[in-house]
């Protein structure tokens, strides 16, 4: 067995899956609407941030936590938005399933 070869096949089997195909789709959709696709990357910006500062053990801003809370509700309300958050939220938990199979082989534990 070849793990490169079987490396080669889980990619495959990634892209062949309907949570991959799915994100794929509505991210080309959400990229040519220029207004919605920076919305979006806005908030994932700010979520982001706030995630680093609560792993770095500092406390987040009321009012970040409140602008984060405030940008998704927004988001959640276009159709299209709300989609492909979820799309790739399906995505996100399929690949951290796979990272955590990886990281068990390797006795990582929670490989992320």
């Amino acid at each position: 067995m070849n793990v490169y070869d079987q490396a080669h096949g889980l990619a495959q089997a990634i892209r062949e899956s309907e949570e991959f195909k799915q994100y794929d789709q509505l991210k080309k959709v959400v990229d040519q609407n220029e207004e919605l696709s920076k919305m979006i990357n806005d908030f994932q910006a700010k979520q982001m941030e706030l995630q680093a500062k609560q792993l770095m053990g500092e406390e987040a801003a009321p009012d970040m936590t409140q602008q984060i809370q405030n940008l998704y509700q927004i988001i959640m309300k276009d159709p299209l938005a709300a989609q492909y958050m979820q799309a790739q939220m399906r995505f996100s938990l399929m690949m951290n399933d796979v990272y955590k199979i990886l990281g068990d082989v390797m006795g990582i534990g929670n490989f992320q």
